[in-house]
């Protein structure tokens, strides 16, 4: 199972035993009758779940799992991220879930959707299509998507969403982005005080039971670290960027190298939760503004040039950071792809980046740690030869 850091305290405890079982929140709360909504990927809003009155759940895979069943289905040369995630549906790890909603992110996940359903029959099943392209008319159409999946939602439920529903569940929303970014805040002040590994958990832990009691949790989480006491701590400051990163073994490789990751982004990360859903045009533009115009994520097409990564340098900056170590997961085309403008465009801008390449396993960990101490300390010595090096390396 994984990890989520080291316990400190009664509230990161709690979010060590969330991560450590992930699932016996939502088996508590579907034996009390509640429905269990699974999601791959962030593009089909929760608030729209949690307003039908279900429990929305992250699917998360295990990193390193054998993925042995998925190969019946599944060609081996798809998203192992993707793979290892029906895996754990084919093992029954995820047999407590009522429905599963699956976003066009991306070809591998659209793909397993019919796959999933089809073999897995879930009681719910939803395919909430995202364009690839960012226009007026795009936009139009991720709200009329909005519109069908509440009203697919409804018929599941048998009781309609009202907008007034939908709007309170995305102000519970907004709040845990707001404490969430401020714990992001707080680690970059005081980063000797709250852990790579251990925000990470924070992370996982909220995207696994209701988000009432995720603002609950945040909120303990905020008193417990603003009280521990700061230690001296010397490591290299770096941003995390790339594919989904749902274990924190690789933050916890970067820390024992001597680097910390103040910031990230990533699926679950900063892309997750710094962006507000803005109410005052209504609830499905506010949705359409933060889940499609504003959600930065690579599969979409937001023109030529390299604006687009304009967000990643601000990060870079407001963070303080001194390189950026990018993460993407083998057949992840989106990420990849985006890889050599992105490392180009912060090179530029005086910000080495290292590549690593990975088949959601992290088996190559004492390579990666390798790479990553060598990168380090070139960091440390502003040694600007580093910069090509950084962009042709991939393990």
């Amino acid at each position: 199972m994984n990890k989520c850091g080291e316990s400190k305290g009664d509230a990161m405890s709690k979010v060590k035993a969330i991560c450590r079982a992930r699932d016996a929140r939502a088996r508590e709360l579907r034996a009390e009758g509640k429905k269990i909504i699974g999601y791959l990927c962030y593009f089909a809003p929760p608030e729209i779940i949690a307003a039908a009155g279900m429990v929305p759940f992250r699917i998360m895979g295990r990193l390193g799992d054998d993925v042995v069943e998925a190969n019946s289905y599944l060609e081996p040369y798809g998203c192992p991220y993707v793979r290892n995630c029906f895996e754990q549906a084919l093992k029954g790890r995820l047999n407590f879930l009522d429905g599963l909603v699956v976003s066009h992110s991306c070809d591998m996940v659209q793909r397993i959707y019919g796959i999933w359903k089809y073999y897995q029959k879930p009681a719910y099943g939803y395919l909430f299509n995202v364009p690839h392209q960012v226009t007026p008319w795009s936009r139009q159409f991720f709200i009329r998507e909005l519109a069908f999946f509440k009203e697919s939602l409804e018929k599941y439920a048998g009781q309609g969403i009202s907008e007034e529903r939908i709007a309170r569940a995305i102000e519970l929303s907004n709040e845990n982005r707001r404490l969430v970014k401020e714990l992001y805040e707080f680690r970059s002040r005081r980063p000797s005080v709250l852990s790579g590994p251990e925000m990470l958990g924070i992370l996982i832990a909220g995207m696994s039971i209701p988000p009432d009691e995720f603002n609950a949790l945040l909120k303990e989480l905020k008193m417990e670290v603003e009280g521990r006491s700061d230690v001296p701590l010397d490591r290299t400051r770096v941003l995390l960027w790339g594919s989904i990163i749902d274990d924190p073994r690789l933050y916890e490789l970067i820390e024992e190298c001597g680097a910390t990751v103040v910031i990230d982004d990533t699926c679950i990360g900063s892309r997750a939760y710094f962006t507000r859903v803005d109410l005052s045009n209504g609830v499905f533009e506010g949705l359409a503004d933060a889940y499609f115009g504003k959600f930065p994520c690579p599969r979409t097409d937001r023109g030529p040039g390299t604006g687009r990564f304009e967000y990643v340098l601000n990060l870079a900056r407001e963070y303080r950071v001194k390189g950026v170590i990018g993460y993407t997961l083998s057949f992840c085309d989106p990420h990849k792809l985006d890889y050599p403008d992105l490392r180009d465009y912060l090179a530029g801008h005086g910000y080495p980046m290292l590549l690593i390449d990975d088949d959601y396993t992290l088996s190559h960990a004492e390579t990666v740690k390798t790479r990553i101490e060598a990168f380090r300390e070139m960091l440390a010595k502003g040694s600007a030869s580093f910069q090509d090096l950084a962009g042709r390396a991939q393990l």
